[in-house]
């Protein structure tokens, strides 16, 4: 069985993250969605919410599962035996952080493997902060996430 690993805040997930996952879905048989803990980094959505959200997004893909991690994402994927980490390039411009951690978890183990996958064209300007903006203004973010994700960032923004 080949399991992949896409890591990711997902804070909060849009259909980019969402096509990204479909894609990875139909080339493995295991796909975990892990979310990272980063105590530094305080997020729009908790931790809870954030995985509660990510398991109604994913839920009609039998193969995918959401987890968790802390700490370095090589020793997660070794853990859990997976030996793909998944991650999505949007552009070119996030081609160079990505390429560099990618030779970075190869160098800390050499039997991970990233696999890049390109969400389809119009996702490649989506990002989970811009979204979190457009709410936040009042704009419609009814195309570039979920439903529950909507209704969630609609939420929390009114109350604020």
């Amino acid at each position: 069985m080949l399991r992949a690993v896409y890591p990711g805040s997902f804070d909060p997930v849009t259909n980019g993250h969402l096509d990204v996952i479909e894609r990875a879905a139909r080339l493995y048989d295991e796909v975990l969605v892990a979310i990272a803990h980063n105590e530094t980094k305080a997020g729009l959505f908790t931790f809870e919410e954030r995985f509660a959200l990510l398991n109604e997004s994913v839920q009609h893909h039998p193969n995918v599962y959401v987890t968790q991690f802390e700490g370095l994402l090589v020793n997660f994927a070794r853990e859990v035996n997976a030996k793909v980490v998944i991650r999505g390039l949007r552009a070119v411009s996030d081609f160079e952080y990505e390429f560099q951690m990618a030779l970075m978890n190869r160098k800390l183990d050499g039997d991970v493997e990233t696999m890049f996958l390109m969400p389809k064209e119009e996702y490649t300007y989506l990002s989970s902060r811009l979204v979190k903006e457009i709410a936040r203004l009042g704009g419609s973010i009814d195309t570039f996430v979920p439903d529950c994700i909507a209704r969630a960032l609609r939420k929390k923004f009114s109350q604020q």
